[in-house]
């Protein structure tokens, strides 16, 4: 199949490593131009090689999501390379630990920065960019915990997921008769090289399989290329009905009838 992304410019932020890589390098085979930021310059220049090794054209700088100005200056300087932004995924997030009675304020606002302000705000910069081409998406990469319940400690991971799909939902109505599809995607429990699904296999080998037999009805982890995968889907011409959806990639993990 087809799914008609040559020559689309594509911002994966979060692009250097875990499934942002893998998206952005799904996205490129696919023949996109690829704008990938990240805070680790060392890993953001590799993953800048790698791409570039494959045939595809790459703007890679190095930056923190969570500063006022990272997202316009960002979206300016991929408007400036390529001459526009058509595909966004908002991929960067990170976690905090802990029971809800325990976190403080800087625990809160260090992870809505990274999970959800950060998002919000290079999605309203990216937005100009897409109208001036006559129509875009924007993929927010969320999680089957923003669907339903994650479990105890993780409050501030479960609302940054929730505000996420909850806030595309918003924006598709939004931004439909503009040509602008937004849509979210949920992944379960997976596991890439590195990652801390593979870190726990690693170290529990036991553990982790009394946890796939509880947990994942397929019987396996899914793996960063099925994200990827998924998400190169929604973001071409080929899921063009589909915008204001979140769509779980998890194996059946999740539980949540909606």
């Amino acid at each position: 199949m087809d799914l008609n992304l040559k020559g689309k410019t594509a911002i994966v932020t979060g692009g250097s490593r875990g499934i942002g890589s893998y998206i952005a390098k799904t996205l490129a085979a696919e023949g996109c131009r690829l704008a990938i930021c990240a805070r680790g310059e060392e890993q953001l220049a590799a993953t800048a090689a790698e791409l570039e090794a494959g045939g595809a054209e790459v703007l890679a700088l190095p930056l923190d999501v969570t500063e006022a100005e990272a997202a316009s200056s960002f979206v300016a300087a991929t408007v400036e390379r390529f001459g526009a932004v058509d595909i966004l995924v908002n991929n960067v997030g990170g976690n905090k630990r802990g029971a809800f009675a325990d976190l403080t304020d800087a625990d809160w606002e260090s992870v809505l920065e990274l999970n959800f302000k950060a998002h919000q705000r290079f999605s309203r910069a990216a937005i100009p960019a897409m109208r001036a081409a006559g129509g875009g998406v924007i993929l927010f990469i969320a999680s089957i915990f923003g669907r339903e319940a994650g479990g105890a400690g993780l409050s501030i991971y479960n609302t940054t997921k929730s505000a996420l799909i909850s806030m595309a939902k918003i924006m598709a109505l939004e931004l439909a008769g503009e040509g602008i599809r937004v849509v979210s995607l949920a992944p379960g429990s997976i596991r890439f090289p590195g990652g801390s699904w593979d870190t726990r296999c690693i170290e529990d080998p036991e553990g982790m399989a009394k946890f796939i037999e509880a947990n994942l009805p397929i019987g396996r982890f899914g793996s960063a290329e099925e994200v990827a995968d998924a998400a190169a889907f929604l973001v071409s011409e080929r899921a063009s009905l589909i915008t204001g959806a979140c769509i779980n990639v998890d194996g059946g993990q999740s539980r949540s009838l909606i």
